[in-house]
């Protein structure tokens, strides 16, 4: 029989505060000294305390994948990412949440993934192998006798379809059934984003290679609790989300942390549903961050989620035809201290040397719109040179326009 311990009750801002707190955005960037940028281990760090990444294609303002180190630790360079990726490995890339970036430590715990491909491989993946296991079978062995291999480099290519996502022919989805299933590993990406495909032994470090395989409750119940300490407070539903598992795993998972007092138990003012608490969650009185999110940074991919913390309702309107999107194309929401306070449509305007701001929106409450302006503008400067733009322009689209404008010239 569970025994848990009595209820405890959390106000939002509480939940507010503990969630921030375990995402790396409660307080202020670290100040290196003389200048330094975050080297990495800093980056590292994060990646750890964050434990996935996701990754997205996108680039009208950075690849996504960026974004959440910079909001976290301000201008680093990016170079430093790839790095921890390809050579070094200290990162791999796997199905997480979404295409994501992992400490290569939690590879063994998604190889109960890896083994049921038939669960959660879709579309394509799983026809070409039901269809053409030959195929499969010889881009495998291609891959093992001449080594890392593009999908661009696979001869099969029809003509593409516009329109259409998930669009892959044959050999791409003959190398992702591949790639899901563990055989193969992205040994690096493309200037141009493609993914570069070898064989996982010639990829991942030897100890992570010999390390052994937990059963798949033990697997789930290992990354239930990781997603719990990311997220500091957590419904079951976010939990799940963070590295998309099964339903029935992760209520196991979630009986078994509970009864362990890895997790405990904890209602939220205004949630309306049971969430769960990390017992070393940090709980700080005060929140002090300034930072940019990507749309698919950690804290606000899951918008139900965003919705309960911070009372914001946020949509990502890249597939949304233009003339109906009520934001922009690209959205960041903009947080201060422990509210989003604002969003802004971005792009970095790469041969003008131009960050622009394509629109401006404040957000009810919070801090006065003359301290959310200022810094919104110190916040986008330091964005602009990370990125290496020279400056800042300002559409005249949004009710915070035209003091930013003001602000940033």
């Amino acid at each position: 029989m569970l025994h848990l311990p009595a209820v405890e009750l959390l106000t939002a801002a509480q939940a507010r505060r503990a969630a921030l707190a375990a995402q790396g955005l409660a307080d202020r960037r670290p100040v290196a000294p003389s200048g330094a940028q975050p080297g990495t281990r800093q980056l590292r760090a994060v990646v750890e305390r964050l434990a996935v990444v996701q990754i997205d294609s996108v680039n009208v303002l950075s690849r996504s994948h960026y974004l959440p180190l910079f909001s976290r630790l301000g201008p680093y360079p990016r170079v430093l990412l790839d790095r921890l990726h390809a050579p070094r490995h200290d990162v791999f890339e796997y199905w997480a949440h979404e295409a994501s970036y992992l400490p290569v430590e939690l590879h063994p715990l998604l190889r109960w993934r890896m083994a049921a491909a038939e669960e959660g491989a879709w579309g394509s993946m799983l026809r070409v192998q039901r269809e053409r296991p030959g195929y499969v079978a010889e881009l495998l062995e291609r891959v093992r006798q001449h080594g890392p291999l593009r999908a661009s480099e696979v001869g099969d290519r029809p003509p593409s379809r516009p329109g259409q996502m998930w669009n892959w022919h044959p050999g791409k989805a003959a190398l992702e059934y591949l790639f899901y299933v563990g055989a193969l590993s992205a040994r690096a990406r493309t200037a141009g984003f493609e993914r570069v495909y070898d064989l996982t032994e010639r990829v991942l470090p030897a100890r992570v290679l010999a390390a052994p395989v937990p059963a798949r409750a033990d697997a789930v119940r290992a990354l239930v609790h990781r997603a719990a300490r990311a997220l500091g407070v957590a419904t079951e539903t976010d939990l799940r989300d963070y590295f998309r598992l099964p339903v029935a795993d992760t209520r196991t998972a979630l009986r078994d942390l509970a009864e362990a007092g890895d997790l405990l138990p904890v209602e939220v003012e205004g949630w309306g549903r049971p969430a769960w608490l990390d017992p070393h969650a940090r709980r700080p009185r005060w929140a002090r961050a300034r930072a940019l999110l990507s749309p698919f940074d950690s804290l606000v991919w899951e918008r139900p989620r965003v919705e309960r913390l911070f009372d914001f309702r946020y949509r990502l309107e890249i597939y949304t035809p233009a003339a109906r999107r009520v934001h922009g194309y690209y959205v960041l929401p903009f947080l201060l201290g422990d509210q989003l306070v604002a969003r802004v449509d971005l792009k970095a305007d790469r041969p003008a040397g131009v960050l622009r701001v394509q629109s401006a929106h404040g957000e009810r409450g919070g801090p006065g719109r003359g301290e959310v302006v200022a810094e919104l503008a110190a916040e986008l400067a330091l964005l602009a040179g990370w990125l290496e733009l020279d400056e800042v322009v300002v559409a005249d689209r949004g009710d915070l326009a035209t003091d930013l404008a003001r602000a940033v010239g």
